[in-house]
């Protein structure tokens, strides 16, 4: 995974240094798209959920910075709330699914959680369909 976030993470790269040449705002760009890069292969290194929450949250922050880099323009600052937005429910529905985990497995390693979980394969949840009247 590492290696495919640093290859697509080049070709950004290379391809932006003739795009925003002129723009005024060069060196806080590629700032943000090199904190961006740094953030993305952090949300998939790491032996914890709670490391992957850190780098889906710094992505978060820097996607937020990226989507408003020219401020000054409406559809940029619309885009840019939208996406703040649409990020916090994300934010929860990981959260919820970390607590889940916790609670399930009784731990946040990969190893663990995933070796526990090949022994729960077979296993459902059943939910009883609501009765009239209730």
């Amino acid at each position: 995974m590492m290696l495919v976030v640093t290859f697509v993470s080049l070709m950004v790269h290379i391809y932006t240094i003739g795009y925003m040449a002129d723009d005024p705002g060069y060196q806080r760009f590629f700032s943000y798209i090199s904190l961006f890069t740094f953030s993305d292969a952090d949300a998939g290194d790491g032996e914890q959920l709670p490391a992957a929450l850190f780098g889906w949250e710094a992505v978060g922050l820097v996607s937020y910075l990226l989507i408003g880099f020219w401020f000054t323009r409406p559809t940029a600052i619309y885009a840019n709330l939208k996406a703040f937005l649409v990020n916090r429910i994300g934010d929860f529905g990981f959260l919820l699914g970390i607590a889940l985990v916790l609670m399930y497995f009784g731990t946040l390693h990969y190893d663990a959680v995933f070796g526990a979980a090949k022994t729960l394969a077979g296993n459902t949840i059943e939910i009883s369909p609501a009765r009239p009247g209730r």
